[in-house]
């Protein structure tokens, strides 16, 4: 009892949605079935008649309409129960049917006639539950029992998709055919990974072609290419930085152990990955600078033209004279082992200043086998002791005082009674002293216990773990290519 209560309380319930379930209905059918089968052929207004009809219907036609009506709905299931009605051309549907789609089919089969005028719908969708469960449940067996007769069709399927890949994948894994066909690596391994993809879809397309599901290839393609639209929006840079990549791996800018600098960055080279330039900065840190910024920005090698010009100022007296210092300041720099002879040490006068006149030196040396900052050091050094050593002052600023008279009056009272006026002053020690005193001391510190202050040599330390971060990219993930032609 209880279950037929609930069951009329259910048929009820979908009596009263009924409607809205057949407005809906109609408005998909306007949208989703506008190119299905069972669309009309020949609706009014077009059709190879331009949409007359006849002026002198029979009643003989509108029985032969009726009568094909009827054989074509008992031919389909859960259109048996649709009852028609055929006067003067026009088509009454009336009856029942489980629900819209089935209503919709009827008309649209109704309508498909050619000596139909229109078809007039009233057809009640009961929306039976038993029905329409059964009906889809039988839907779902004839599925799954083509699917069963297709299983050995899509074994095969899965088999050659699985063989394609799988020789797609032993063909990309041939390294050494790929880097002998492109020298560059990072080339070498876009090409193999494109023999993957490229066999991954041609397989699955024959897969696809063999159990006869063609369409789905159609689709696919579709959908691959939304996709890939809407992932390359979401991963625009790494895309950048991979594109990056590519361009700083075939030009090769710069080589490993290549002293560059990088917008501003400066560092050793260590190699450059798919992502990333990796250097070995001068405090032996790693820095990772992503290609993307590199590809755009500025870059500065050292190692490129290994012969670097450092330069330095040093000023003298205003009452020596600046030719001949520079001649002492050469002939210093030159009797360094660092320095090149070839292009050789320049000093200019750069400018006159309040109490000295400003030297400027420069001299090149060789980056491969000199540190650039050591040498500069040392230079300075040795050219200012040279000037030094041949009686050229390097004088501090000199600022003059004005005096007035009541000024020098109040001075004057505030000397010593034992001192007369216009005596002069004992002399202080003389300057020359001081500065023989000075390099006395820095002899005593430097004799024979301190050689590698003088050691321009570039950093030992520095270079090894340079070394040591290249090996540890022996597994193939450096771009950077020696054989590569370089900008």
């Amino acid at each position: 009892m209880a279950d037929s209560f609930f069951s009329l309380r259910i048929h009820g319930v979908l009596r009263c949605l009924a409607p809205l379930l057949l407005l809906l209905g109609m408005l998909f059918s306007g949208f989703a079935h506008a190119g299905d089968e069972t669309a009309p052929a020949n609706p009014i207004g077009e059709g190879p008649a331009a949409g007359q009809i006849e002026t002198t219907p029979s009643p003989q036609k509108d029985a032969e309409i009726r009568q094909r009506i009827s054989g074509i709905f008992s031919e389909i299931d859960g259109l048996g129960a649709v009852e028609i009605n055929v006067a003067q051309g026009i088509v009454t549907l009336s009856g029942e049917t489980a629900n819209e789609r089935k209503a919709q089919q009827a008309v649209g089969l109704a309508n498909r006639l050619t000596d139909v005028v229109m078809v007039d719908d009233h057809i009640d969708r009961t929306l039976d539950v038993q029905e329409n469960v059964s009906t889809a449940y039988q839907g779902l067996r004839a599925r799954g029992q083509s699917l069963l007769r297709a299983l050995p069709l899509i074994l095969v399927g899965f088999l050659i998709f699985g063989l394609v890949a799988w020789f797609g994948a032993w063909l990309s894994n041939r390294k050494a055919l790929w880097q002998r066909l492109t020298p560059n690596p990072f080339v070498a391994e876009l090409v193999a990974q494109t023999i993957k993809v490229v066999f991954i879809v041609l397989g699955l397309i024959m897969a696809l072609s063999l159990i006869g599901a063609e369409t789905v290839i159609g689709t696919l393609l579709g959908g691959a290419g939304v996709i890939g639209i809407a992932i390359g929006f979401a991963v625009k840079d790494t895309i950048e930085n991979y594109i990056a990549s590519l361009m700083l791996s075939i030009r090769q800018p710069f080589q490993a152990r290549d002293h560059v600098v990088i917008n501003d960055r400066e560092g050793i080279v260590v190699r450059l990955t798919s992502r990333a330039t990796i250097l070995m900065t001068l405090e032996g840190n790693q820095l990772r600078i992503p290609n993307a910024d590199v590809f755009k920005g500025i870059i500065l090698n050292y190692t490129q033209n290994p012969e670097r010009r450092f330069n330095f100022e040093l000023g003298v007296d205003a009452n020596d004279d600046p030719l001949a210092a520079i001649k002492v300041g050469l002939d210093a720099l030159q009797a360094l082992e660092f320095v090149l002879s070839e292009p050789k040490a320049v000093g200019v006068i750069k400018n006159v200043g309040d109490s000295n006149i400003v030297l400027e030196f420069l001299g090149w040396v060789d980056q491969s086998t000199t540190d650039f900052g050591k040498a500069r050091s040392i230079a300075i050094r040795e050219t200012k002791h040279a000037l030094e050593n041949q009686g050229f002052s390097l004088p501090e600023p000199i600022y003059r005082l004005s005096v007035t008279p009541a000024l020098e009056r109040a001075l004057m009272q505030r000397q010593p009674a034992h001192q007369q006026p216009g005596t002069a002053q004992p002399s202080q020690p003389a300057t020359t002293n001081e500065t023989g005193d000075a390099k006395a001391r820095a002899q005593q510190v430097l004799d024979g216990k301190h050689d590698d202050v003088f050691d321009a040599r570039p950093d030992e330390k520095l270079m090894k773990k340079v070394e040591q971060e290249i090996a540890q990219s022996g597994d193939g993930t450096d771009l950077l290519s020696k054989h590569s032609a370089r900008e």
